[in-house]
């Protein structure tokens, strides 16, 4: 299975497939076990980092990058 990033609309970063995310020591945080799919912050205010626990909703957080069409 591939992974996949999709950007939500002021929302957090949703990671699908298998993988693996790393601290910038080099030691892996553990993953919500039996989950396809894992939520990471964008807006900076989450207090379960990096992993999103919907403080964008409160915080004002507004990001709708768009890809380029086709």
């Amino acid at each position: 299975m591939d992974v996949t990033i999709r950007c939500r609309e002021n929302g957090p970063l949703v990671v699908t497939g298998p993988v693996r995310i790393i601290d910038h020591q080099g030691r892996a945080f553990t993953l919500p076990p039996g989950k396809d799919n894992v939520a990471l912050c964008r807006c900076g205010q989450s207090k379960t980092r990096p992993f999103c626990d919907g403080s964008h909703r409160e915080c004002g957080f507004a990001a709708a990058e768009l890809a380029d069409g086709e």
